[in-house]
This record gives structure tokens, sequence and C-alpha cells, in this order.
């Protein structure tokens, strides 16, 4: 996502309309940063980002209220002729005459906020960094085994939310089902589930299950870094499975590589308990120990 709606920002982020323009629900925001005019309240709009929200905080406030009307009004409407998206006034502030004048006039959406400009923009760079974050959406499951994020995918039929659920039933918390949205914040994967499928699976032969009824609270979790990702696949005697684990796979997602364990699943395997030990396995090798490169240096010192 590359822009977000103004109405979206207001509803989720509870800003209180004053005004709003005829153009508000089409109105899109791409930037996560804030503008607050000092300079263009003196007339000076060099350099100006026209397409930010507008802040008036406490020295905007007090500088515009020390004008008289004329100068005032002046001041507001060489600023609101820019078509700025939005002006958000801050700690309730008393919302001068003009404003509400020229808002109708020029149409232009007008807000306020009871809080200050440290901790609301703070609150809304974070939300903005969230929401326009690279994003993707993809096939698969996604628990948390053993505080490790776990994206487990595979082709449909193959056994996922059946091998899901097993790991549940074992203490695994279930983030997403089936469909999850992947976004990279700064150097992580951050995954969750869309809204309507939330804490629900599908298991063949059941039909839909709510996990958070069933299991409890302790077994859901709203979102999770993931860090690995296991690949079933169909067992095929041809094929020649990985026995040592001496290298690494990676399958790039967002332009991040994360380390995959490709499991051949068939009658008798038990795949939930080869997950969790592959969990356990990324861990020890997390924390410097590679099991395998151990194994082949005791075989290179061997002594007969």
């Amino acid at each position: 996502m590359d822009k977000i709606a103004l109405s979206r920002i207001v509803r989720e982020l509870n800003i209180t309309i004053l005004h709003e323009s005829k153009n508000f629900k089409s109105t899109y925001i791409e930037s996560m940063d804030l503008n607050r005019p000092g300079l263009q309240l003196t007339g000076y709009f060099r350099s100006f980002d026209n397409k930010r929200i507008q802040i008036i905080g406490e020295q905007e406030w007090h500088f515009l209220s020390e004008m008289d009307h004329d100068a005032r009004y002046n001041c507001i409407k060489r600023l609101f002729e820019t078509h700025i998206p939005a002006i958000i006034f801050l700690r309730n502030r008393f919302i001068h005459d003009e404003f509400i004048e020229l808002a109708e006039e020029l149409d232009v959406t007008l807000l306020r906020t009871e809080e200050n400009f440290s901790k609301f923009t703070l609150r809304y760079q974070n939300y903005l960094e969230v929401e326009l974050a690279p994003t993707i959406r993809v096939h698969g499951v996604l628990l948390d085994v053993f505080g490790v994020g776990v994206l487990i995918k595979g082709s449909s039929g193959v056994g996922k939310s059946e091998t899901a659920l097993d790991l549940i039933s074992k203490g695994s918390k279930l983030i997403s089902d089936d469909s999850v949205i992947i976004k990279r914040i700064d150097d992580r994967l951050i995954g969750k589930s869309p809204y309507i499928t939330k804490h629900f699976m599908e298991i063949r032969g059941v039909g839909i299950i709510d996990v958070e009824k069933i299991f409890g609270i302790g077994f859901v979790m709203d979102q999770k870094n993931i860090e690995m990702v296991i690949n079933l696949e169909s067992w095929d005697d041809n094929a020649e499975y990985d026995r040592l684990g001496i290298d690494n796979v990676y399958e790039e997602i967002l332009g991040k590589q994360l380390v995959k364990y490709n499991i051949p699943v068939k009658p008798g395997r038990n795949s939930a308990l080869i997950i969790e030990t592959a969990t356990k396995n990324f861990k020890q090798k997390e924390q410097g120990y590679n099991p395998a490169e151990e194994l082949n240096k005791r075989i290179l010192g061997r002594r007969y």
C-alpha cells in the first residue's frame, strides 16, 4: 500500500471532524510526515509540501490569536488555497471563526484532537508506518511455535491446517490460517490474519472451527514476526531430501531472506513433531550451534 484514505486515518485514530470537505472520502495520504505551517503562516511557501496534513499546535495557535481579523483571514486563506488535504488542531483548542468560514468557502477538512504534538505525531507516524509498509498476502498458516514465528506453506490439501491444529494442541499459537498478510517494517516481516478469518481454521471433514473458543485465548495471537518457513510437500520416492542440514535453504519474502525447511509428508510421518524439532534446531543455529557441523567435526576427528 502506497497511500491510505484520510477518512480511515480519522476513524482509526479517533480524530474529531469539525468540517468535512466534499472530497473527504476520496482524499488519500501518501506521506507519514506531518507539517507545522509556521513559515507558511508568515507567507513563505517555497518548498512547501501541500500533500501533508497540516498541524496547528501551541505556537501556531498563539501566533494566529494575536492577529486581527483581516490579517488572520488572509493568512489562513493563503494556506487553504494550496489545496492541503486537512488541518488538525491540537489540544482541543478554540477554533477561530475564520477557519470555519474559509473551510466552507475553499472546501478544506478541519479536524481536532485533544493530544499534544509529540503524542499525536508518534501515534500518527507509527500507524502510517505499518499501513504504508510493503505488503503481500500468501497462502499458508502462521503459528508461534516455541516463540518463533513459523509460516507453513504448501499446496492445497497437503495438510497445512491439520498439522497446525496438531501443533496448537501441543501449545503453539495461531496467528492466521489459510491467508496470511505480511508487512515488511524495517528489517522485520510481520504477519497477521485478515479480519474476517481471524482465529478461525478450516479442517476438512469437520468444517470451520474457532481456535480461541475451543482452546482458549492463550492459543491465539494477533500478529507475529515471521522468522522461518516450513514448506510441506507430498512425499516423492524419487526426490532427494536434505538429510544433514549443514547449509541453510532460504526463501525470499518482500526482499528478506528467511530460513526454509522442505518437509515431505506421507502417512506415518508426524509433521507436527518434525516442525517442532525444526524450530528447536533453528533456534540452536541462531545461537551458534549447528548439530550437523558438530557431527561432521566428530567424523573428521575420530580415531580408530
